[in-house]
């Protein structure tokens, strides 16, 4: 399969727009993180110190080139099919932006045999043991996001747990201390997404920014409109396809504009700390969760459906 059909919003002249040649132009001279440390696997300790420190890391040549392709290819198949259900790209994460697992009616892509792939990845999920201090941690969900050529705003910062909050919404990843002391963001990590990258990420194709060390700030978040331009040009960039970015979800990060041609996609494998536990949704079928290593059924062990149970799986452009 080739890159994702785009429809005819998608070809209009946003690339030829004066402002898009002037972002452009800026990202080309000031888009990424200075000194962006690159690791390998066998850096562990050195990937546990950067985690810890910045609430991010990246870690290169994780996939070989064909587990790449396949992720790529995967990763294409689903954009398609959650694509025709939006010929406006209204996205679902805000203009031509997708959430994977939000995407999904299972919340998860873990039904997908790419998204198994990277669950069988033990190059991966060491890294996650060593952050943890224990390989006793479980699969949140399989998910991720992507954006097409044309998501041309930037997504606010944001963070992906919160307190939990009287009469607010039901609380996925939430925590709440009665004695009103603690923050989620005093504990250790609770949980991690681990992004896999399917092509290389640059500065203009919708790289991740990440603001490092946010991931225990009790300071507001800024919006879009007092967003300091630093951080704007906060991007983990360049990064080579094959690599993973291991984060603390309650880092501030946000989207950026991808002004490529090709989409860009960041599939995802998300972990909850042996110690923390949300609801989890049921997104693999008994069957498939049996084809499994006995490590990834371990990892995946509260997300498989009961054996009696069917699966519904497919695309949809608002989680169940």
């Amino acid at each position: 399969m080739g890159q994702v059909e785009m429809n005819r919003t998608d070809r209009q002249d946003w690339r030829s727009d004066p402002s898009t040649i002037a972002l452009r132009a800026h990202l080309a001279a000031n888009n990424g993180i200075k000194g962006l440390e690159i690791l390998e696997a066998k850096d562990v300790a050195r990937v546990v110190e950067l985690f810890n420190r910045d609430g991010f890391v990246v870690v290169a040549n994780i996939l070989n080139d064909e587990q790449t392709e396949f992720l790529r290819e995967g990763c294409n198949a689903v954009a398609a099919e959650i694509l025709a259900l939006d010929e406006g790209r209204k996205g679902n994460r805000g203009s031509h932006r997708y959430s994977f697992g939000g995407s999904s009616l299972t919340r998860s892509q873990l039904h997908r045999p790419e998204w198994q792939m990277l669950l069988e990845t033990r190059a991966a999920t060491d890294l996650v043991a060593a952050i943890f201090g224990s390989p006793d941690f479980v699969l949140r969900a399989a998910s991720g996001d992507f954006c097409l050529p044309g998501a041309v705003g930037y997504q606010p910062l944001h963070s992906d747990v919160r307190d939990w909050a009287p009469g607010g919404q039901a609380p996925f990843s939430s925590f709440y201390d009665p004695r009103g002391q603690l923050s989620i963001r005093d504990l250790p990590c609770p949980y991690v997404c681990v992004n896999f990258l399917p092509q290389d990420v640059t500065p203009f194709n919708g790289p991740t920014r990440q603001i490092p060390g946010t991931q225990h700030s009790r300071v507001p978040i800024p919006t879009l409109d007092n967003e300091p331009e630093w951080m704007r040009l906060s991007t983990v960039c360049p990064a080579p396809a094959g690599a993973i970015m291991i984060r603390d979800v309650r880092a501030w990060h946000g989207g950026t504009p991808n002004i490529a041609d090709t989409i860009r996609s960041i599939p995802n494998l998300e972990f909850y700390a042996p110690w923390f536990r949300e609801p989890i949704v049921p997104s693999i079928t008994y069957e498939a969760y049996k084809g499994l290593s006995e490590r990834a059924q371990y990892l995946a062990r509260e997300s498989v459906a009961q054996s009696v149970e069917g699966l519904r799986t497919g695309a949809t452009l608002r989680a169940p």
